[in-house]
């Protein structure tokens, strides 16, 4: 990954506190007005510190994006691995609730905190896209290491692709969830990742199969 913008800085334990206290503050604001409508002093003034403070910690905005990118990753990440191992096909059907929830709670508006990151800046700041391209690939890992202790445990069809169930897994989440925004509908969501589902379910029939059996869906297999 392409080093960050700005000089490397040591901070004591408060000055860290108060560092990440900025980063979730401004992680808030961007997610609900965007990046480019989120202004430093906007970030200051919520955060209630002082403009000689903001650039204490930051060199400018882009250096407080590239940590808002870094944030909403680590985020994602945490709670995905809070759900333990996703190896079965039942904590998988836990990981398409959690994220139904997540959006009924939110009225449907917002979509994901880090994938409504990647138009905004991934074409204009490389570091920031290195980040994002990062923080989905975390975000996969658990669901792919899922798949493999399945497959280890004979749970799951030799033939499949664990690495690329896992991109479908991230493709139907963040496809869904843009769909659920701007139609203001869970259907979307429940829709794609109950289809991901669906296919699991269908890899983790292991008898032999015959020529009537089809997956229902196009396979995704080695």
């Amino acid at each position: 990954m392409s080093e960050r913008t700005g000089p490397t800085k040591v901070f004591t334990a408060k000055g860290l506190a108060t560092r990440a206290r900025i980063v979730a503050v401004a992680a808030d604001l961007m997610f609900e007005r965007g990046v480019a409508a989120t202004a430093i002093e906007d970030v200051q003034r919520r955060a209630g510190v002082s403009g000689s403070q903001m650039y204490h910690y930051f060199a400018d905005k882009r250096d407080l994006v590239q940590e808002v990118v870094a944030h909403q990753a680590g985020a994602a990440a945490e709670a995905q691995q809070a759900m333990g191992a996703l190896d079965s096909v039942e904590a998988l059907q836990a990981w398409v609730e959690f994220h139904v929830e997540i959006q009924r709670r939110r009225h449907c508006v917002g979509g994901c905190a880090l994938g409504s990151l990647v138009s905004q800046i991934a074409e204009g700041d490389p570091v920031a896209r290195e980040q994002l391209d990062a923080g989905f690939i975390a975000w996969e890992q658990p669901i792919v290491a899922g798949l493999q202790m399945m497959q280890a445990r004979g749970e799951l069809r030799a033939e499949a692709d664990p690495r690329q169930l896992g991109i479908a897994a991230i493709a139907a989440l963040e496809g869904g969830l843009i769909l659920t925004q701007i139609q203001r509908s869970l259907a979307p969501l429940e829709s794609a990742l109950t289809t991901f589902l669906d296919y699991i379910k269908y890899l983790a029939d292991t008898e032999p199969l015959t020529d009537a059996d089809e997956p229902p869906h196009p396979s995704i297999t080695g």
